[in-house]
């Protein structure tokens, strides 16, 4: 790795706990993140959060040991931010996490100390997509998930604080996952607190200068309404919805904006279905923004023609039984200042639907084999009456078509009553608590059983 701006450089081969460290995968100003390879004497050895860790996953090292006091209180803070978060929350649009470890190794005043997030491992992220094609045709799709992952942070209380394309990790699946917490900070009422850093092309014009105090800098869940509306703008147009060269032009004509100086100048190229989206998500102060984030997914999903027939990033999975065209992805990750994280794939020539409701498909994972109906391989994260979203669509569609409920009523997404009443019926089948509520073992009995319809 000599020549590489690593900031945890760690030598191939290296073990951390059951981990073997593989080759490097990407690198920010605070982490690198490394392939790893699990070994351990006991295959049942649980992981953090309760289940048994995959073979491979994602080793994250943040430097804890040579550094400055100062330095080293700001990256402990860092760590803990993302430790803290991906700990309480288990949610299908954020990146699991399997495991915390710290470095013992006095023989290596290097890494001696340093804190090992054990994460998920993605196949690629939405920045690598960008990167070679600047508006991609799964764009809207993955919007659609983007805004699921807000919903589902802003509903558990937490505001991201660096949303942008590299914080966007796509998985084998070809589904979303949002990624990077380092800067996530839990809402005291209607207020965070955030380290004073963020990423000034999706920063909103009241953070571009910010009042910064002992616990940081006051940041509002319409932070990332803000960046949300800038990422989409880009995926949707290939360009910034401000004008200007550089970043900090841009952050000029965001600041003029803010002050009625200047207007927003969305592209012509952006569709007329996102366009108020875009303004409400832009707008220059934050209450006049759509913070409401699960009311955003609605318009969002309904932008993106219905999340069911969009078409997405196919990975090629290798365990597939039958083979899932992929759309051209980028190998390549860039960005020094955040982190995210890529690997190599293998692309296919042309891309095809993904698996629809009405023909769920075989796959495998780290939680074993089972049929998926969307692009969420849920199997932990538990839905009740009154949700929505992509894992209430992709439970109706397993429902109604690998199980044969048509009670379900439509697959729309929303977890009406006849959703429940077809949950109940499904249950009932299964010999499992009819309580109606869809948590792992339900999700565990309709993936494994059943024959497509």
């Amino acid at each position: 790795m000599t020549g590489r701006p690593y900031a945890v450089p760690v030598p191939k081969g290296y073990r951390v706990g059951p981990w073997e460290v593989r080759e490097p995968l990407a690198s920010g100003a605070f982490a690198t993140v490394y392939d790893g390879t699990r070994h351990t004497a006991d295959p049942g050895d649980p992981a953090a959060d309760g289940g048994e860790p995959p073979h491979r996953a994602a080793l994250k090292f943040l430097p804890t040991g040579t550094r400055t006091p100062r330095q080293l209180h700001h990256l402990r803070d860092l760590a803990e931010r993302e430790v803290h978060l991906l700990r309480r929350l288990r949610s299908p649009r954020l990146i699991r996490m399997y495991d915390t470890l710290t470095v013992d190794d006095p023989d290596h005043p290097e890494l001696d100390g340093a804190t090992v997030l054990v994460l998920e491992r993605a196949e690629g992220s939405l920045d690598a997509v960008l990167a070679r094609t600047p508006r991609p045709d799964a764009g809207p799709a993955l919007l659609a998930q983007i805004c699921e992952g807000l919903a589902q942070l802003h509903h558990a209380g937490w505001v991201h604080g660096d949303l942008k394309p590299a914080n966007v990790l796509l998985m084998a699946d070809g589904s979303a996952r949002l990624a990077d917490f380092n800067m996530a900070a839990e809402l005291e009422g209607t207020h965070a607190y955030s380290p004073a850093f963020a990423t000034p092309d999706y920063t909103p014009p009241e953070l571009l200068w910010p009042e910064v105090d002992e616990r940081g800098t006051r940041i509002r869940p319409s932070a990332d309404v803000w960046a949300f509306g800038v990422l989409a703008h880009v995926v949707l147009t290939g360009g910034f919805p401000l004008p200007g060269g550089t970043s900090e032009a841009r952050s000029d004509a965001a600041m003029r904006y803010a002050r009625g100086r200047g207007e927003l100048r969305l592209s012509p190229a952006l569709p007329a279905a996102w366009r108020g989206i875009l303004q409400d998500c832009l707008a220059p102060a934050h209450g006049q923004r759509a913070t409401d984030t699960a009311a955003l997914l609605r318009r969002v999903e309904q932008a993106a023609g219905a999340s069911r027939s969009a078409r997405l990033p196919r990975l090629r999975p290798r365990r597939w039984r039958r083979p899932a065209l992929a759309a051209g992805l980028a190998a390549a990750l860039v960005g020094a200042a955040s982190l995210a994280y890529t690997a190599p794939w293998e692309s296919a020539p042309a891309a095809a639907a993904p698996p629809t409701c009405e023909k769920p498909m075989v796959y495998e994972n780290a939680d074993g084999r089972g049929y998926m109906a969307g692009h969420s391989g849920t199997w932990d994260f538990t839905v009740k009456r009154g949700d929505g979203g992509s894992q209430v669509r992709e439970l109706q569609c397993l429902l109604r078509h690998l199980h044969g409920i048509p009670e379900v009523g439509e697959v729309d997404g929303d977890f009406g009553p006849k959703t429940r009443s077809g949950v109940v019926i499904f249950q009932e089948r299964a010999g499992l608590e009819a309580d109606g509520v869809v948590g792992p073992a339900t999700w565990r009995a309709l993936r494994k059983g059943g024959e497509p319809r």
